[in-house]
């Protein structure tokens, strides 16, 4: 891909710069064009009103999706020539941990001592800010444009502050779930109090919500949490999964009143029948994380038995300790999953086999389903005129993908993050001809001096500069 009238986005001492340095001296630095004109590529708008084009033109003035259609002509605009290019909306992470991204591709240690909840202790504003960023930025170069941080760190005492200066660094849109421990222990700071500081170190392309279990019997706290954060506007999002596995949890929880679509249900496995028409008629919001749920050992999510009644789920990452950084990975995983599902069935000679899903199908998970998910219907996950344009530009001319059969088809079962070439949040370009507009090199240090301060203490073995 190519930026018609545009040089190499690099400063002159060879740093690519951009939207990183919590102190504030590189922050919001990526560029921001008044217009921008994504022309010829095979537009994918994934949206509702406005179809998918084979070869079209996408227009982008002031953050936001102008127009779409072919021809189109803007003197004023920079132009990028997508032809050999899908253009879409960038992908919503609908759940991920960043502040353990220092322990990425770590796997599962038998020694609990190893499991990064047990690290926050050890933590400092400095290695959440590290963590954090190089999450963020990671996720960025993979084409999400949209992440969802569970974030179990306290509002008061700094730690909190810097994630969401993390978040503001790193240009993408994100939704904070603050994911208080509660009862006797937590939080100090009151409700109102923790919101405020909250939102005071937000930046303005970051949405607060709250984060806690669901409910189990006689978890009066947590009922009241739940009350209290709709009572700030909050959305909720809930672990589902419950330690032993139990249906009928959340079935317990519709009962109560609790359910809503203002909630979003995380790692939904071990449901019964009973919960999920508990969902499916409260409007509850669902997501899965396939990888991370398999290899955590919270087992296989639902995905056949959320089809079967039109629930339509939308994907995250999760734990980079056991999962790739990449929603190419979900979609795929989710997509053969099924398909195994359906062919076990048929194997073994049951009635009533169910149809395979269709990459349209998954590819909306990660689009448009995922950013209902978060909240964010209305705002991004397609490509319509009038929503914020969230987009990414994916290379067809690859080997890996080359020729091009089907363009939907292509970025489910072919491409990886090696196909991203342009990030765009709200208009903002994060990435140009696939190289990060980001001070890469800064968060990598800041990220390896964040884990040889913390790794040696809690079990595992620090390797600088490559594999063990």
């Amino acid at each position: 891909m190519s930026l018609n009238g545009e040089g190499d986005a690099s400063n002159s001492d060879g740093d690519r710069r951009g939207p990183v340095g919590h102190d504030g001296s590189e922050r919001g630095s990526a560029r921001v064009t008044s217009k921008l004109l994504l022309s010829g590529g095979c537009v994918l708008t994934l949206g509702a009103k406005t179809p998918n084009f084979l070869r079209a033109d996408v227009l982008i003035d002031d953050g936001v999706v102008a127009e779409i259609g072919t021809g189109l002509r803007a003197r004023d605009a920079e132009t990028v020539d997508a032809t050999d290019a899908i253009v879409m909306p960038g992908f919503v992470d609908t759940h991920r941990h960043a502040w353990t991204s220092l322990f990425r591709n770590a796997g599962i240690a038998d020694d609990v001592s190893a499991d990064p909840a047990r690290f926050d202790e050890r933590y400092g504003p400095d290695d959440v800010y590290a963590a954090t960023l190089i999450g963020l930025l990671g996720a960025a170069e993979a084409g999400i444009t949209t992440v969802v941080d569970w974030s179990p760190l306290p509002a008061e005492g700094g730690l909190a502050a810097a994630a969401l200066r993390a978040h503001a660094d790193s240009g993408l849109r994100t939704v904070f779930v603050h994911a208080p421990r509660l009862g006797s222990d937590g939080p100090a700071a009151s409700w109102e109090t923790a919101l405020s500081l909250l939102r005071a170190n937000a930046g303005p392309a970051t949405t607060i919500a709250f984060g806690s279990a669901v409910p189990g019997p006689g978890d009066d706290d947590v009922a009241d949490a739940w009350a209290r954060a709709r009572g700030l506007g909050l959305r909720i999002h809930a672990h589902a999964r419950r330690r032993p596995p139990s249906g009928g949890a959340i079935a317990a929880v519709a009962g109560r009143g609790l359910l809503g679509e203002d909630v979003t249900l995380v790692h939904p496995t071990g449901v019964d029948d009973a919960d999920l028409e508990a969902i499916a008629s409260s409007g509850a919001a669902i997501s899965l994380a396939p990888s991370s749920e398999m290899a955590g050992g919270r087992g296989s999510p639902p995905i056949q038995e959320l089809i079967d009644r039109d629930i339509r789920p939308g994907l995250g990452v999760d734990d980079e300790r056991v999962a790739p950084g990449d929603l190419f990975a979900q979609m795929r995983e989710t997509i053969s999953l099924q398909h195994a599902t359906v062919f076990d069935r048929k194997l073994a000679g049951k009635a009533g086999v169910p149809k395979l899903m269709s990459t349209r199908d998954v590819i909306r998970s990660a689009t448009s389903d995922g950013a209902r998910v978060a909240g964010l219907a209305g705002v991004s996950g397609s490509l319509e005129p009038g929503l914020q344009a969230d987009v990414i530009v994916l290379r067809t001319d690859r080997p890996n993908v080359f020729p091009i059969n089907d363009p939907i088809g292509a970025v489910v079962w072919g491409m990886d993050t090696s196909n991203v070439d342009w990030v765009l949040v709200g208009g903002r370009v994060m990435m140009r001809n696939g190289l990060l507009e980001a001070d890469v090199a800064r968060a990598r240090a800041l990220a390896e001096a964040a884990r040889v301060r913390i790794a040696p203490t809690g079990g595992i073995v620090a390797v600088s500069g490559g594999a063990a």
